[in-house]
């Protein structure tokens, strides 16, 4: 009987997934695996979605006969080990973009060779592959207007069902499922929730162009994160979903990933040529950006948010943002690492292009656009609710005088314990 190992890296999922599906379609037993590498350092609302996400996964395969078989360490090595264990003809993984994960392919393939071991890499994580649309004489689209045109009439591959029947060899451990954080009850993980998520969504995204920057009404579809673990498909969210302006961020997000692929120094170096940076250092401001005690009450809100629930309305990223770099002057490599060591969804190349593209080193054909923390709260949070939400020591302060605390008479602002601005930095 021929055995196949799937290596789940994010695609935890049964459905639409098509390392899983190549798998049950050329072998009769399939032992689907993933690696806890720990030198994969996460935050604590990160390891409790990938925890409730593994769990869900176990469960889904469980119910159709196989199960999760869980190890830990370098996810090579595991590979390869269980491979070798079970007497498998290959491995298969998906395709991704970072250094990390083009160094993990590398080394597989590598191992795979010396192992005599097939090795299959399959196209996964977004909806049109890297690379397969570019524009004549270049390897990808360096503007995103011309990408949006060509993803549109590129043809995606269909979605695939979910195996109805998964066979493990005898005798394989299925291990435990790595510990989580404490629960928090916001967004749970799992390919069960994202699919429910997805559905309840596709009930109301035709309102997303008109509502989706309200700070306050969060009328997204916090699939995100479900994208970054591959809970969700992203073909399957593309499919599903009629609203133009919210396939157009899907579209935002495979032009990201066609960019790394193209320069893999996104994330360390400016990617238009010709940028200046000039960035100051200010250890205590970058500090007060993180904690959410800048004293610009918007960009607090958002900078809270980001905090307690390990995800930032997409709004307030890019305010708070361009208020690090534009108004503080703080290097965007600050930000990005802050939003990568905190955010459930941080995908590398969406992370990474959109804090160049806010300070002005990237794809943007406005490199000195800037934000007005300001105007910003009172056109997107007119009444002040979402800075309340996540500012309660500003809850007192009525209507959209709450966006600029310092300008209230002297008795009131006393009693706020709110910190003044950050000197230069509310304009």
């Amino acid at each position: 009987m021929r055995t196949a190992v799937v290596l789940f890296t994010r695609d935890l999922r049964v459905h639409d997934n098509p390392v899983l599906h190549a798998a049950c379609q050329a072998a009769e037993r399939v032992v689907p695996l993933f690696v806890a590498d720990p030198a994969v350092h996460s935050s604590a609302q990160r390891r409790r979605f990938l925890h409730e996400t593994l769990q869900d996964l176990r469960m889904s395969l469980r119910g159709r006969g196989g199960d999760l078989v869980i190890r830990e360490g370098d996810p090579v090595a595991e590979a390869i080990r269980i491979a070798c264990d079970v007497g498998a003809f290959g491995i298969g993984v998906a395709a991704d973009v970072s250094a990390f994960a083009v160094r993990r392919e590398r080394r597989l393939e590598q191992a795979c060779f010396d192992n005599r071991l097939a090795l299959n890499v399959f196209d996964s994580v977004t909806v049109i592959p890297p690379g397969q649309v570019h524009p004549a004489g270049s390897d990808h689209y360096r503007v995103f207007t011309p990408y949006w045109r060509a993803w549109s009439a590129a043809g995606r591959r269909d979605e695939l069902p979910a195996p109805t029947r998964i066979t493990l060899p005898d005798g394989i451990s299925p291990g435990r499922v790595p510990a989580g954080g404490p629960s928090t009850g916001l967004m749970i993980g799992g390919e069960t929730e994202g699919r429910r998520r997805l559905a309840c969504w596709e009930d109301v995204s035709d309102g997303y162009a008109l509502a989706h920057d309200d700070l306050a009404g969060d009328r997204t579809s916090r699939l995100s994160p479900y994208l970054h673990f591959g809970c969700l498909s992203a073909v399957t969210v593309a499919d599903r979903i009629r609203s133009e302006a919210f396939v157009r961020q899907l579209c935002w997000r495979d032009f990201y990933h066609q960019v790394l692929r193209a320069f893999p120094e996104l994330p360390r170096h400016a990617y238009r040529a010709g940028a200046i940076e000039t960035w100051r250092t200010d250890p205590e401001a970058l500090d007060a950006w993180r904690q959410g005690h800048t004293g610009v009450p918007i960009v607090d809100a958002g900078m809270r948010q980001l905090v307690a629930e390990g995800w930032m309305h997409n709004r307030a990223r890019l305010i708070t943002a361009s208020y690090l770099t534009k108004h503080l002057g703080l290097d965007w490599r600050e930000g990005q690492r802050w939003y990568a060591s905190v955010l459930l969804d941080a995908d590398v190349p969406n992370n990474a292009g959109n804090w160049q593209w806010v300070a002005g080193t990237g794809n943007d054909s406005r490199p000195y656009r800037r934000f007005s923390p300001i105007r910003q709260a009172t056109r997107f949070d007119p009444t002040g609710a979402y800075v309340r939400r996540f500012v309660p020591e500003l809850a007192s302060v009525p209507g959209a005088a709450i966006h600029q605390p310092w300008l209230l008479p002297p008795g009131q602002r006393r009693g706020l314990h709110y910190p003044a601005p950050l000197e230069g930095s509310c304009g």
